[in-house]
Formats: C-alpha cells, structure tokens, sequence
C-alpha cells in the first residue's frame, strides 16, 4: 500500500483534499493510505472546521495549530511541525495544494527530507511576484517530483521553465513528471452541486431569488491591509448596488471584517452598514457557497478559487486583482480584470449584468475526473 501525506491550511485546500480523499475512498480503497496533517494556518472555526466537517474530508490525523503571524513565521513554524510528522510517517509522497505558506512549508520539508512532493494545482502563474501566493506556487513547483497542472496553460507555464513534457520513470525532483489532469474543483463542483441543492438553505436564510443579486468576496491581503485599495472597492459594491438596484451579497472573511474598521472612512463605513442592498454576511459554508454562485447573476471577487467556481456554474466574473492565474477565463471573455479601480469595477459589471446571456464557457478545466487520474499517478501510473 503507497502512504500520502496530505497538507492541508486553508480552506480551498480542505475543499481541494475532499476530492482527492473521496477518489481513494471510493477508487483505491486499500491501495492508498492517506494522513491528513492540518497546519492550522486558517484558524477560525468558520473558515475551517466547518469545511471540513461538511465535506467528508477524514478527520486530520495531526493538527499543528500554527495560527496567524508573519509570513517567515508562520512558515518557520509549519516547516517545523511538518518535518516531525514526516520523521514519524514516511510516507510514500506529500501532496500540497495550491500556494499558500502550507504549500510552501510541506514541498520544502519533503524535499530537504528526500520524500516526493506532488504539487497539485501546479504551473498557475500571474507574473507577479509581489503577491506571496505566487512565490509560494514558483518555489513548490521547482521541488516537486509529480505536478498536476488543472489547465494547458499552467502546463506550457511549467514547458517554458524548463520542465520536460516528455519526462520517462523513475520520475524524481531532477526528473519530474509534469501532467495537464484538469482541475479537482471542477469534480467537486459537479459532485457537490446536487448535494448543495439538498441541505443549502441559504437561499432561503437571505431571502434572494435566482438572479436577483450580485455576489462579492474580498479577502486577499493586498486589498484588505491597504486603506485606498480597500476603500475603492467598497465604494464601488455600495455605488453597483444603488444603481443597478440589485442586492450586493458579500460573506465576510474574517480578515476583511477586521480591517474594515480601520481601513474604511467612517462616512463610507456607515453607508456600507446603511446600504439595504449591500448585505454583509458571516462566512458561509462551501455548500452554500456553491447555492449562491449557483443563482447569482454575477460574481465580484479577489479569490482564485471562487473565479474558477464563477465559471464552472457559468456566470461572469469582475476579478479585484491587477491580473489572474486563470487566464483562460479572461481569454474566454467571461472575466474581466478590474483590480481596485472603483469606477472600471462599476462599469464592468454593469457590462456584465446587460449582456452576460450571451457568454459562452469552453470546456477547460477537465472532465470531473482529475482526482482518479492523480492517484493513479500516485501509484505509479497506469
């Protein structure tokens, strides 16, 4: 039986680890043995916890606790934890999602400790290495013995860093093997959106109707931490939701409602709380996450992750950020790239909400059966 470690921190890890765990559970049963160690880096109970409870991801095996604090910090403390777990197991593989300082801290340990890493959500690239996801991703990467890649974009990433497309067994960090598998949220979306129309009721709770609302998410430091960036983009959801008089949903991560009171003027924080059609609401679970993409008529976000769920439910996405990883759904026509410019945000997505029914969503992320393939390759191929 091949042993994997897991790495998990934050919540689209968790919801990532789902896919994967459910694959081994219903495809390799026997084949595979998986030990979940949870960093603790997103320590609320509504950003975690909830996660995993929900989407039958195992209960993790070990639980660093590591918490909140600076980047070098945080990572020191993880690279720690990890490495004793690691002592203990030795497992066949340690797999890492995605570009968080989990990600970085278990490619590193494995690979200082000779164990393989398979990085999956490999190649993502923005071209910005001011964003510490993106450090994160680079150096992961260039450990890495296998590398998921969930679109052809992130695979030609990986070709032109000197990645070999043609690379042959034993495969090692020298001589990694590099795969365009599609993405593993693309098979959580599909397996999840039954079941979410089943025992979401957040609908309800909210009181909306199938696209009669916007949704927002903002959570990324570099939009939370600075006063103007911050400032623009609630300006602008408060300005979308007067005019277009449609109700502005946005779940507040944790972080967002922190800096809120600190960075936002007074006046614009009033008007915020005023604002009837601007409802801000405690973080939400992924279930009812996916109810609300859904059924809105559009979706304002900073997040990777909730772009991609944008597209994989059809609906066009304003992105909060100076550029994306995912190209492809720019390229497709169904994001458009705002960053923290109120009025083009404004504008963008009233572009959106008077034309969105004529989009088209190529197929790009896979056929909802990257997880199978994954462990397949975890094994050996095949």
């Amino acid at each position: 039986m091949r042993k994997i470690v897991t790495i998990i921190g934050a919540r689209p890890q968790i919801i990532k680890a789902a896919a994967i765990s459910r694959a081994i559970r219903n495809h390799f049963p026997g084949r595979i043995r998986e030990v979940i160690v949870h960093t603790g880096q997103h320590y609320d109970q509504s950003m975690s916890q909830v996660f995993i409870d929900e989407l039958g991801v195992p209960r993790p095996d070990y639980n660093l606790g590591i918490g909140s604090a600076s980047h070098g910090r945080q990572t020191a403390g993880m690279i720690t934890g990890i490495e004793a777990v690691l002592e203990k197991e030795k497992p066949d593989y340690l797999v890492v999602y995605g570009d968080t300082n989990s990600t970085l801290a278990g490619a590193v340990a494995a690979s200082k400790m000779r164990i393989p890493v398979a990085h999956i959500e490999a190649g993502l690239r923005s071209f910005n290495k001011s964003m510490p996801e993106e450090i994160n991703r680079i150096l992961c990467d260039h450990v890495s013995t296998l590398l998921f890649t969930p679109t052809r974009t992130g695979f030609d990433n990986l070709v032109r860093e000197g990645f070999s497309p043609d690379s042959k067994p034993p495969y090692t960090a020298d001589n990694p093997a590099v795969f365009h598998c599609g993405d593993v949220m693309f098979d959580n979306s599909l397996f999840f959106k039954t079941i979410a129309a089943e025992k979401s009721s957040v609908m309800e709770k909210l009181e909306l109707k199938g696209k009669d609302f916007v949704l927002a998410t903002i959570h990324r430091d570099n939009n939370t931490d600075n006063p103007e960036r911050l400032t623009a983009i609630f300006s602008a959801l408060n300005r979308l939701a007067s005019g277009s008089g449609l109700r502005v949903v946005l779940p507040l991560h944790p972080r967002t409602r922190k800096m809120m009171e600190t960075n936002l003027e007074q006046k614009l924080l009033e008007e915020v709380r005023k604002n009837p059609l601007l409802q801000l609401v405690p973080p939400v679970s992924f279930l009812d996450m996916i109810q609300l993409e859904s059924y809105c008529s559009l979706v304002v976000t900073d997040s990777g992750g909730v772009q991609k769920e944008a597209y994989f439910f059809e609906k066009p996405c304003v992105i909060l950020r100076p550029e994306t990883e995912w190209k492809e759904i720019v390229d497709a026509g169904c994001g458009l790239i705002a960053d923290a410019d109120g009025d083009k945000i404004v504008a963008d997505c009233m572009h959106y909400l008077e034309s969105s029914d004529r989009l088209s969503f190529p197929p790009v992320f896979g056929d909802g059966k990257a997880s199978e393939f994954i462990c397949r390759q975890l094994l050996g191929g095949g």
